[in-house]
């Protein structure tokens, strides 16, 4: 076992989280899609439970984190990849093609975009996964049972609104820290 993936399982364990479910060895390229987002913590957890698991991951994140010098190295080295929300700058688009400079690479998103409450879920993950032509993992955090981990797979068919309906019946049941930032709507 590397140090990492001790420390990670001892952190997620101290917390009294448990690990579930995990992404399939023959699944090299993905989106873990990851909700619910209501707070920094989702992030520090779910951070330490991919050290567990020895899963690289990258993960997208305003650009505004970047911006102090200290902070930026370590985003960077945990496999940060800085957005910028302000402009369409076509980031479906260019997170899409990084699937193709890579034999293995799992990108992290959480579709809400914020810890705050949001109308609706940005739709961006599922367009990178369909562009790219990788899986979409449905990962998890929930506060109720202390579980997070990996639920199913599924590759996007190209209709959003049928894959939408699978993606709504796995997280309905999910607890989010702050459940009244926790809005699961199309």
């Amino acid at each position: 076992m590397k140090f990492s993936q001790y420390i990670g399982a001892g952190i997620v364990r101290v917390l009294g989280w448990k690990l579930v479910g995990k992404i399939p060895e023959d699944v090299r390229k993905c989106v873990i899609v990851v909700a619910p987002h209501t707070c920094i913590f989702d992030f520090i957890i779910g951070r330490f439970a991919y050290f567990a698991l020895d899963t690289p991951v990258k993960f997208l994140i305003k650009k505004e984190f970047f911006d102090n010098p200290l902070l930026n190295k370590l985003l960077i080295k945990l496999g940060g990849i800085p957005i910028d929300r302000n402009k369409n700058n076509n980031y479906v688009q260019n997170v899409a093609a990084l699937f193709d400079k890579y034999d293995d690479l799992n990108i992290v998103i959480t579709p809400e975009g914020t810890r705050k409450l949001v109308k609706q879920w940005k739709r961006g993950f599922y367009y990178i996964a369909l562009r790219a032509k990788v899986p979409i993992v449905m990962g998890f955090l929930d506060f109720k049972t202390k579980e997070l981990g990996f639920g199913p797979i599924i590759y996007p068919s190209g209709d959003y609104d049928a894959d939408w309906k699978l993606i709504e019946a796995f997280y309905r049941g999910i607890t989010a820290k702050h459940p009244d930032r926790y809005n699961l709507s199309n």
